[in-house]
């Protein structure tokens, strides 16, 4: 597990996010994410990989009932 806390930029706040991790998930510059939360916790999901956040939530789903 990795502990991280927000940067200042300029009237808000950053998550710095390491080289070695962007490229274990494929994510670049370019790359758009969507961000959603369950209420406890911020997802970030790149966009066109909805089948990835649709099985999160289905777990999610599973642990509530």
């Amino acid at each position: 597990m990795m502990t991280k806390k927000l940067a200042r930029h300029g009237n808000s706040r950053a998550l710095v996010i390491e080289k070695p991790i962007l490229e274990l998930l494929g994510i670049d510059d370019a790359t758009e994410l969507e961000m959603y939360t369950d209420g406890k916790s911020l997802i970030f999901t790149p966009v066109g990989r909805g089948e990835h956040q649709q099985r999160l939530r289905g777990i999610g789903e599973k642990k509530a009932l």
